[in-house]
């Protein structure tokens, strides 16, 4: 049996909502307790706002994939992220999101996600740039780390701008503190907070920070949509193809507004879901070190001590399956958030129209029906499809609206997983315990610490 990483320890018994209000604000991990990872339905009672958690697969299939226009993506978490995303596909719904999904799709074919690779590896070789100015031995926050090299990824592959220092830190202090107020935003929304006492709460520090995103990527964007058409053929990167696709029914191109927003949503979803992921995964090598020598001797054999190209990411399969079981114990994006459309009965309970629906990978995940010893590491679960029951694993979503960047993450997280690997073995600090919180992804809030110590043959080279 393999390791068996930390997680938060749950509560017997379910808390009272004041006490949900009080001491759960933090974290909506915080308000988990034991029956959560053993129910198959529960409902959770807010002063606004009934919301029912669904663990149930084939109640989860139903709301994700056959009855998708009866459960849209929640009202709430599109009002508190569109000050953020605008109106970008994360939250959109029905007419609107089926444009935006066709319109983006030329940009994440794998043809696309092809070309974008050696931007990728540039901004890889500059994260193992930065690892040498470390001692051999040094304690890294890896936290620190994968953020940003997630982001110069992104702003590499998307924009063809590489994320210089100051503006990294600018970009990803201010996403923080949207992470932060978020949370406590959408719970004061369901305890009925009114608007003025919210903003004098901390609104306008949360509205103000994603402002500071948008401004950083509207002053990227805005030269090139001016200049588009002169442009043609220049770049190779995402943006690229956002500009020049057309509506097939209007034969309209994006608006300068809509790309902002879209360019948005993927600067959310491609680097701050992979680098939460990367930075678990790092950490579980660093607990599992049988584990963390048999994807260094498969990154070996696939690569030596060569340049990483494009096909020896398919080519290092257990690479890949460490990735996909840390996305098991730590799903990036920890719950779904829909809403009802009209009166539905679910398993013995009547969910009345307006209702929030959750479903929740973080639970489904770790589920005691579902999975064998569901908290502990152990990659071989994924080399036979087959050993992993249907609709239980979802790190990227199910049904129409999975993850449009899932082949884009899977590359670049293995490519930067191989890198490390190759050079570092990897142990975490002494005593240190990840602080584990879910607000918009879930995160170690006290980051993660780990000790990088050059392997023999990299310091022969």
């Amino acid at each position: 049996m393999g390791q068996c990483p930390f997680h938060p320890k749950p509560y017997k018994t379910k808390a009272s909502t004041l006490a949900t209000f009080l001491f759960k604000r933090r974290s909506w991990l915080d308000g988990l307790y034991e029956r959560s990872y053993k129910m198959m339905m529960g409902r959770v009672k807010m002063p606004g706002f009934d919301l029912y958690v669904v663990n149930d697969p084939e109640q989860v299939r139903r709301i994700m994939v056959e009855d998708v226009k009866n459960f849209p993506k929640s009202q709430l978490l599109h009002e508190l992220l569109e000050p953020l995303l605008g109106a970008s596909i994360f939250t959109t719904n029905d007419k609107v999101w089926k444009k935006q999904r066709e319109l983006l799709r030329p940009s994440f074919e794998m043809t696309r996600v092809s070309k974008v690779f050696n931007l990728m590896r540039d901004a890889t070789d500059d994260m193992m740039t930065k690892l040498t100015n470390y001692q051999n031995g040094a304690i890294v926050e890896v936290d620190e780390i994968m953020t940003f090299v997630t982001a110069d990824v992104i702003f590499r592959t998307i924009l063809s701008s590489k994320l210089d220092e100051q503006k990294g830190k600018l970009v990803l202090e201010a996403f923080e503190t949207v992470q932060e107020e978020t949370t406590k935003t959408a719970l004061r929304e369901m305890f009925c907070f009114p608007k003025w006492l919210s903003r004098f709460l901390g609104e306008n520090k949360r509205l103000k920070a994603a402002s500071v995103i948008r401004k950083i990527l509207s002053d990227i964007i805005q030269p090139r949509y001016n200049n588009a058409q002169n442009d043609i053929g220049k770049y190779e990167d995402i943006l690229s193809s956002l500009l020049q696709v057309v509506d097939a029914e209007t034969n309209q191109k994006f608006t300068f507004e809509e790309i902002l927003d879209q360019v948005s949503m993927l600067f959310l979803a491609g680097h701050e879901t992979t680098a939460s992921s990367l930075t678990w995964t790092l950490y579980i090598l660093s607990i599992s070190p049988k584990e963390q020598q048999k994807a260094y001797e498969e990154i070996i054999k696939v690569v030596g001590n060569g340049v990483f190209e494009i096909e020896h990411i398919k080519e290092m399969k257990y690479v890949a399956n460490v990735f996909k079981e840390a996305l098991r114990l730590y799903p990036p994006v920890g719950f779904f958030a829909r809403e009802t459309r009209e009166d539905r009965k679910m398993r013995d309970k009547l969910i009345k129209k307006g209702s929030g629906v959750v479903v929740a990978p973080w639970l489904i995940h770790r589920h005691e029906k579902f999975w064998k010893n569901p908290h502990t590491f152990d990659p071989t679960r994924h080399e036979n499809k087959d050993n992993i029951k249907k609709d239980t694993y979802m790190p990227f979503g199910m049904g129409e609206r999975i993850c449009i960047g899932q082949g884009f993450a899977m590359q670049e997280s293995v490519l930067i997983l191989a890198n490390i690997l190759r050079k570092y073995e990897l142990e975490l600090e002494e005593n240190f315990v990840p602080d584990i919180v879910g607000r918009l992804t879930i995160r170690s809030a006290n980051g993660m610490r780990i000790k990088f110590t050059k392997r023999e043959q990299c310091e022969k080279n």
